[in-house]
């Protein structure tokens, strides 16, 4: 027997709203949604005006809505509650925005210092102006705590949406140049506002920027290049040393680790 006129049938209900199948079965099995008509045959028939009710349904999903959050309304729509939910929905997009907005700066990020990696030489140095950067810092001496010990460190003072955008460590140009390499001052990671606890501000100048590709243990040596370039152009480093990882996320061995240095430097 052929459907009455205006009668849809489940595989067409769901081809015209770009749904499955089985989702109609689901919400008709919990009584969410269900066909206007039942046959003697079994069979399910919607009409096209269900369509408003079944994009309703849809929208209140996209708020992100619960099965059972969608359900208890559809049965018992209220102004008050639609207000309610809405206010929660909405500080919860809010909320969602933010995060996104934050892995989209981490992904940009560590874009620009893959390109930097790609672009630039071992030990290449070159001098550099800086902008004002803000930085959460933890004491951390790195003696003989490999880097099991570092990133043990690392989480017990932060969480993962801290240290997300990257780890670095300074040390000072005092110890630099008493060639104290093991006498870091500490950790630091990119913090988020400038009014966090423990932030600490890397001046706005021309810094003196290395890069060098291998594991640590390089570092005093590029560290005497370092100066060396600065003796040789007449250039003061000041303040502190700050290192950081360029491409930790990308590699499988330290040997390719690249490591960026950048000291702040000035004019005698």
């Amino acid at each position: 027997m052929q459907p009455d006129a205006g009668k849809i049938t489940t595989a067409q209900f769901a081809k015209m709203h770009g749904i499955n199948k089985r989702t109609l079965h689901y919400y008709d099995s919990i009584g969410l949604f269900s066909p206007r008509w039942k046959g003697e045959n079994n069979y399910r028939y919607y009409d096209y005006m269900q369509g408003i009710d079944l994009e309703f349904i849809r929208m209140l999903k996209d708020l992100n809505m619960s099965i059972e959050e969608i359900k208890a309304y559809v049965d018992h729509p209220d102004e008050e509650a639609f207000w309610q939910i809405a206010d929660k929905k909405l500080g919860e997009i809010d909320r969602e925005i933010q995060r996104l907005k934050k892995t989209k700066k981490i992904l940009r990020r560590k874009k620009e210092q893959l390109e930097r990696c790609r672009t630039l030489k071992d030990r290449d140095i070159r001098v550099r102006q800086c902008d004002e950067e803000y930085y959460c810092v933890s004491p951390f001496t790195h003696s003989d705590d490999g880097i099991e010990g570092i990133y043990a460190h690392i989480k017990d003072v932060w969480s993962p949406g801290q240290y997300s955008l990257g780890i670095g460590s300074y040390l000072s140009v005092d110890n630099i140049k008493q060639k104290a390499f093991d006498r870091y001052e500490g950790l630091f990671t990119y913090a988020q506002k400038r009014t966090e606890k423990g932030v600490m501000v890397r001046p706005k100048g021309t810094y003196l920027c290395g890069l060098i590709k291998g594991t640590w243990e390089h570092l005093p040596e590029f560290y005497e290049e370092l100066m060396h370039y600065a003796d040789q152009n007449n250039l003061e480093p000041v303040g502190y040393a700050y290192e950081i990882g360029l491409n930790d996320f990308v590699i499988s061995s330290m040997d390719e680790y690249i490591t960026q240095i950048a000291m702040r430097v000035t004019e005698p």
